[in-house]
């Protein structure tokens, strides 16, 4: 059996679910966008290529086994972007949460069952229908459960507002021992400049005491200032538009003294080590043009 531990961002990982490029499928059509970024690059014809994203995620791969971490990948699928292992599922303290995912990801679960087949059935919960919420919005704090959200009475004209109210009240309901908090983020359908796809995509708590912020990514300034100052100026790293397009708060931490980082983000990656970090940098540029990063494609089961 696999005893479930996620408290935070930062302890030890010990156990990681990884998605997987392979068998990617086509390049989707415009109709078939999920978010503003892929649907940039569908349009310009830089859409990423299968075989590059695959290079991409072996040397996260790669990272884990220097690190000692046991990886779980998801059965292949045919044709079918299993990228985002974040998206699909995530572990609060020892529970299993399926989220509730766009209903054509479905599958994406299914290829994780083996799993899921080693966790206690009794730690494996599913918010009802009604309770939209996805990994990436979900950063876990220690005694704090901090959930992205998106508040707009037109929440359902959007595909990219990912995690509704009903979630946000759903893990406040299960976890009444955490405190939940959650941050109303800036959504764009057309502008990827403008989209807080979901939390990770504006901030990231790092070590034990820092954050990746960006301030443009939430809907509410007091919100931002409220994890400016948990956190201390001096602790934070304050993205830009660009760097957020880029996803720079998307990294991971594989403990609270080393991160995994894309290789071009030279600002942050610099400021890291300048605050005693050990930065193991991967290419991922081309995975980064799903809006996605290291953060969304990786799926933690137990740190210590």
């Amino acid at each position: 059996m696999l005893q479930l531990n996620v408290k935070n961002e930062t302890s030890r990982l010990r156990a990681v679910v990884l998605g997987t490029a392979k068998n990617n499928g086509p390049t989707p059509k415009i109709d078939e966008a999920y978010d503003p970024k892929s649907l940039e690059h569908i349009k310009a014809g830089t859409y990423p290529v299968e075989e590059d994203m695959v290079k991409e995620m072996e040397a996260v791969a790669k990272v884990f086994e220097k690190y000692d971490v046991k990886v779980f990948r998801p059965e292949i699928i045919e044709n079918c972007n299993q990228i985002f292992a974040r998206d699909i599922a995530f572990v609060i303290d020892d529970v299993f949460v399926k989220a509730n995912i766009l209903p054509d990801r479905e599958n994406e679960l299914e290829a994780v069952q083996y799993v899921i087949d080693q966790i206690d059935p009794n730690k494996v919960i599913r918010p009802p229908e009604e309770a939209h919420i996805e990994g990436g919005d979900v950063m876990l704090w220690n005694d704090y459960i901090f959930i992205g959200t998106y508040r707009g009475e037109d929440y359902s004209d959007y595909i990219v507002a990912r995690t509704n109210e009903a979630g946000v009240n759903y893990i406040k309901e299960k976890f009444p021992h955490k405190k939940v908090k959650s941050f109303d983020l800036n959504k764009s359908q057309t502008n990827p400049y403008d989209n807080a796809l979901h939390l990770d995509c504006c901030f990231q708590p790092i070590g034990t005491d820092k954050a990746i912020l960006h301030k443009e990514g939430f809907r509410d300034e007091t919100e931002f200032e409220w994890l400016l100052n948990f956190f201390g100026k001096e602790n934070c790293f304050i993205i830009t538009k660009e760097e957020m397009y880029n996803m720079n708060s998307n990294i991971f931490s594989i403990s609270e003294d080393v991160i995994i980082s894309e290789k071009n983000f030279t600002r942050l990656n610099t400021w890291l080590r300048e605050k005693g970090f050990t930065v193991e940098e991967v290419p991922y540029a081309e995975i980064a043009k799903q809006e996605g990063l290291l953060r969304c494609s990786t799926m933690p089961l137990i740190r210590d």
